[in-house]
């Protein structure tokens, strides 16, 4: 198949599926139960692309001390969960994970 032919498939089914959308945004209206249940995708959705990188470094599963992926996500979710502020639990992971690495190697 002609490789322009396939990305100009690809882009028009993207606009496509997402006009549809934006269109439609104003006209339906979700059950409340639906549009809280919306609210925790954005967050579950972070969580199962972070947790195989924290969890499994290598491609397998590594909960032992020598794993400074998770020590630094434990120490980024425990400021996160303290200080409540997204440029801090940033810096607190980068810096931590930085430090663990050259700790623990």
């Amino acid at each position: 198949m002609n490789e322009a032919l396939m990305i100009a498939g690809m882009a028009l089914t993207t606009f496509f599926v997402r006009y549809i959308m934006f269109a439609m945004a104003g006209r339906i209206r979700f059950p409340a139960w639906l549009n809280q249940s919306l609210t925790f995708v954005p967050p579950v959705v972070l969580m199962a692309i972070i947790a195989p990188l924290v969890l499994m470094p290598k491609g397998v599963l590594d909960l032992s001390f020598s794993n400074p992926y998770f020590w630094a996500a434990l120490a980024a979710a425990g400021v996160g969960f303290w200080r409540q502020h997204l440029l801090t639990t940033i810096v607190v992971g980068m810096v931590s994970f930085v430090v663990f690495k050259g700790i623990i190697g």
